[in-house]
């Protein structure tokens, strides 16, 4: 894999806890003892992003100083421990003035307190979920949304002062609780990174895809994207600029990269490149990468279709190489003007799951599978087996002719993630899980994944279709749907999904 052009954003993490002030005086010990759990939270969440710790919240004033110490660091996810009873009004501030999503933490240290040995103070260190309906009540009664993570604490071992059993690490419902907490923690990266990115335009959509049609102040409204617009004299100013010296270097990485393909034994428009189309697409992709890094840009979506034959008609000609390995270097790109599928793109490679372009390609009704992929660009990350480069006497649908990839992306689950515009103008997420398999693809120059749903093709695509997507999504490997819900949570957005 070639290094990131462009680096995840880590999140900002706020995390405190609460308790009763009246406790510490009436049971020695216990403050110390739920602030050691409050650390090890911490040393958990740092692992996901950078942790502001607001530590123990007991009363009002101490609340709303921990809400202008989140607002200074600018936290993206907010977590509210309960590490034993506490009146819902001594910590309510800090949701409320920081404005930032709530995940309420509601974890027992011990999987059951030994009740021979159990003191009343023993028992507050374990009563945590007493007040966990107050804070509900509280938050849905002042308009704050929150969300909730129940289950064990997992700690490694139990402490000294504990005659119960803490050492829950191994524990399903240790594990389940601390894998949604990463989840949140990983959806708040990839909504930071969406924040704070940049979205390159090249070009124009695909001219009569009305699905593909997004307003930009609609996208940077809802993702917080800026919308770079660029033209393509931009991309050509930097083709003088390439040096020989680039250009073999380049050359050098495909082949690390790439399978360089015979001729097809099934299509005669898919042949082995030609020297001049790999020179071309190499010169092409130093050009493409020169442009990325002088507009700083996190994901770039792109076509163009000129008068036949024109300059720029014959440059977009080599694009398909160069974008599918800036994808590969963390600035994914998506093909015909489809913005709305290069931030799902983003999102997915954000979250270190690909996130290949891709649509429908055909259905096999004897294996039950659907053929999913496209004409490029691929998430080489992502591939089964290398991906080969094949030479394309034709671009079906479009002009001109170059060099294409063709690959399979890794068998095992999958999920698609596609993002589509209501009629209300909101952004959507439709999410579907399956498993690639390892049926036949075409040999002509495509991405392609062979795709089993839980539900038989033909209901699955009644179903899918219904809920109105666009008809390109983004492939990632894994089964990812509560790690999309929680970013779709997080944006605001709408969620839905038919085989899960």
């Amino acid at each position: 894999m070639m290094n990131k052009i462009k680096l995840i954003q880590k999140p900002c993490i706020g995390l405190y806890s609460i308790g009763h002030a009246h406790y510490w005086d009436q049971f020695s010990g216990l403050l110390e003892r739920l602030n050691e759990y409050n650390r090890f939270i911490e040393g958990r969440l740092s692992r996901w992003g950078d942790v502001v710790n607001g530590g123990m919240v007991d009363d009002e004033a101490r609340a709303q100083e921990v809400a202008r110490q989140f607002n200074a660091a600018n936290v993206d996810i907010i977590f509210c421990h309960v590490a034993t009873y506490a009146m819902s009004a001594t910590h309510i501030a800090i949701p409320q003035i920081c404005r930032r999503p709530v995940v309420v933490l509601n974890l027992q240290p011990a999987e059951r307190m030994n009740y021979a040995k159990t003191t009343t103070g023993e028992w507050l260190a374990h009563c945590c979920a007493c007040c966990v309906p107050e804070i509900a009540n509280a938050f849905t009664r002042f308009g704050i949304p929150f969300h909730l993570v129940s289950g064990l604490l997992g700690l490694a071992k139990t402490p000294a002062i504990s005659p119960a059993n803490e050492a829950t690490a191994d524990h399903p419902d240790a594990m389940q609780a601390w894998r949604e907490i990463e989840e949140w923690a990983r959806a708040a990266s990839a909504v930071r990174t969406l924040q704070y990115g940049r979205m390159g335009f090249l070009g124009h959509t695909y001219p009569g895809m009305l699905d593909m049609y997004s307003d930009f102040t609609m996208i940077q409204a809802q993702t917080g994207m800026h919308v770079e617009i660029l033209e393509m004299c931009d991309l050509m100013s930097y083709m003088p600029r390439v040096t020989s010296e680039e250009v073999q270097r380049k050359q050098e990485e495909v082949e690390q990269m790439f399978i360089i393909s015979e001729d097809s034994p099934s299509d005669p428009l898919a042949r082995r490149p030609t020297p001049d189309q790999l020179e071309r697409a190499c010169r092409v992709a130093v050009a493409e990468e020169k442009m990325v890094k002088e507009h700083d840009l996190d994901a770039l979506t792109y076509y163009y279709r000129g008068y036949e034959g024109n300059e720029y008609q014959v440059l977009q000609e080599a694009f398909i190489l160069g974008h599918s390995l800036l994808t590969a270097g963390g600035v994914p790109c998506s093909g015909e003007g489809d913005m709305k599928t290069g931030i799902a793109m983003k999102i997915c490679d954000t979250l270190g799951v690909g996130g290949s372009y891709s649509e429908i390609v055909a259905t096999d009704f004897v294996d039950q599978t659907i053929l999913m992929g496209h004409d490029g660009p691929f998430h080489i990350g992502i591939s089964d087996g290398k991906p080969i480069l094949r030479g394309m006497g034709l671009y079906h649908g479009k002009w001109g002719s170059g060099v294409s990839v063709e690959a399979k992306v890794k068998t095992g689950p999958i999920t698609t993630l596609g993002i589509t515009q209501t009629g209300d103008g909101r952004l959507k997420m439709i999410v579907n899980q399956g498993e690639a398999t390892n049926g036949e693809i075409l040999r002509i120059g495509n991405t392609m994944t062979p795709v089993k749903f839980a539900k038989l093709p033909s209901q699955f695509m009644n179903e899918w279709f219904a809920l109105g997507p666009t008809h390109h999504f983004a492939m990632s490997v894994g089964h990812n749907a509560g790690m999309f819900e929680k970013v779709a949570k997080l944006l605001k957005w709408p969620f839905e999904a038919v085989s899960l």
